[in-house]
């Protein structure tokens, strides 16, 4: 089923529709790393730092007072990776499959490039080599 050209298209290219048929935890992830990209966030990462460290005297920087930070900061880290993983990849899937849409619909586009990011490193290293040589060439003329 494919959307109306009529409806509203949202600043991050999705119809309103799409976001709710997402999955739970596409949209949890799109929603952590909208968060964790706002500067609000980092300076409450800082904020939470600075009153860490303000009260390691009161606690005499005893192990737990170390134990805390470092438990909380792993902890987040370790759940940020997967969540964040989980926006650039469906980020990256719809990034290439624009571009595949507009190598296709390109006249003079190579369409064997279309789908060119399932291939192995060594013909994508290949290809780009000769896309280089050609626009040197078209460049010389």
């Amino acid at each position: 089923m494919t959307a109306s050209p009529n409806k509203l298209i949202g600043s991050a290219g999705t119809t309103g529709d799409a976001a709710t048929r997402l999955p739970l935890f596409s949209r949890l992830s799109n929603e952590v790393a909208r968060l964790a990209g706002k500067p609000v966030t980092f300076a409450l990462c800082c904020l939470t730092i600075i009153v860490w460290a303000a009260t390691g005297p009161l606690f005499h920087y005893s192990d737990t007072w170390q134990l805390i930070i470092n438990t909380g900061t792993t902890i987040i880290t370790f759940l940020m990776v997967f969540l964040i993983q989980n926006t650039q990849n469906r980020d990256g899937a719809a990034l290439q499959a624009k571009l595949d849409e507009l190598i296709r619909a390109t006249q003079d586009a190579r369409n064997e490039l279309v789908g060119i990011e399932r291939e192995s490193e060594a013909k994508v290293e290949k290809l780009r080599e000769e896309i280089v040589s050609e626009a040197a060439t078209e460049r010389g003329r």
